[in-house]
């Protein structure tokens, strides 16, 4: 049987990929917390309840193209779920490409994110 916290992770994921601002914002408690802790070329940044979240989506959809996103392992105890991932993509205005490693922790309650922690580190792709 599958955990109900991942599978709320896996739809967020979904709604991510798809380019779905508002069925990724419906993942996420109205109270809900993320924070992201930078990298050597991205600030980091904090966002608070659903606009913050909505913001940090639209942050990154208006300003790079995801060229690859890809969760590579879950873990998961009770309602935490550890997501270890990579990603590459393009910053529209610039044209450099990014390739990211990154970590999340997400806690779930009540079928809803309330909370998302990322670490991860960046490098940029030379031509």
């Amino acid at each position: 049987m599958k955990n109900s916290a991942r599978e709320v992770v896996e739809n967020m994921f979904t709604a991510f990929s798809s380019g779905d601002a508002d069925a990724f914002v419906a993942t996420v408690s109205d109270d809900t917390v993320w924070i992201y802790h930078g990298t050597q070329i991205i600030p980091k940044g904090s966002f608070e309840k659903k606009e913050g979240v909505r913001a940090f989506y639209n942050n990154i959809m208006e300003r790079t193209e995801i060229i690859n996103f890809e969760p590579l392992q879950y873990i998961v105890e009770g309602n935490m779920v550890v997501v270890l991932g990579k990603e590459h993509q393009r910053v529209k205005r610039s044209g450099r490409e990014l390739k990211q490693k990154w970590v999340q922790i997400y806690t779930v309650e009540n079928n809803l994110i309330t909370r998302m922690e990322e670490f991860a580190t960046s490098e940029e792709i030379k031509k």
